[in-house]
């Protein structure tokens, strides 16, 4: 079964990309040129696509052209305020050096004794931290088995539990609905250890 899913998925992207190809013009048309379709060259061009853009705009050109477009964006009122705040979000997710999304932790939510999958998403709250009595950390939770909405909750760094679990085991089992259950490298070491020193 997840062959079979696989190729149709497989199948259906590479169907979806050949289509694009009907945005060329008639000239240019894959099946006029050579006489007859060849499969999976929507897929050839979307990559080279993609390709010649990252090129483009990872060379001096390119960071003009972007620092330009973001000019013109911040021209405009509430377009301004909704890609500065985007742009905010994710420049902080998917920073290599930072702290977002580096933890999974095990969040009591939403009630005492009931335990809930979470990420860190940072330590640094600011005012949040001053107003509060104890020492608290920003986490995300997930909802299943849709990751990208869920929950930010402050919560005391004391009454969490930081799970081994890479990031990519955390959201397999979020998004499997705790079917797919992380055998974690990490935590079988520790446990190894724990052993071992017994």
């Amino acid at each position: 079964m997840p062959l079979g899913v696989t190729f149709l998925v497989v199948r259906a992207i590479v169907g979806f990309l050949d289509k694009s190809l009907t945005l060329l013009p008639d000239a240019f048309q894959p099946d006029r040129l050579f006489g007859f379709n060849i499969p999976g060259l929507g897929v050839v061009l979307a990559v080279a696509l993609v390709l010649v853009t990252g090129m483009i705009m990872a060379n001096l050109l390119g960071r003009r052209l972007v620092a330009f477009w973001e000019l013109q964006l911040a021209k405009i009122p509430l377009v301004r305020t909704i890609y500065s705040a985007i742009k905010q979000i994710m420049e902080a997710v998917l920073a290599t050096d930072g702290k977002s999304f580096r933890k999974v932790l095990l969040v009591e939510y939403p009630r005492k004794g009931v335990w809930s999958l979470a990420f860190m998403t940072s330590d640094d709250l600011g005012e949040v931290q001053d107003k509060t009595a104890a020492n608290v950390i920003s986490v995300f939770i997930p909802t299943t088995p849709n990751p990208t909405s869920g929950f930010v909750l402050m919560v005391p760094e004391s009454e969490v539990i930081e799970l081994d679990m890479t990031v990519e085991e955390g959201l397999k089992m979020i998004i499997s609905m705790g079917v797919v259950v992380p055998d974690s490298e990490a935590y079988r070491r520790k446990i190894q250890a724990q052993q071992n020193l017994e």
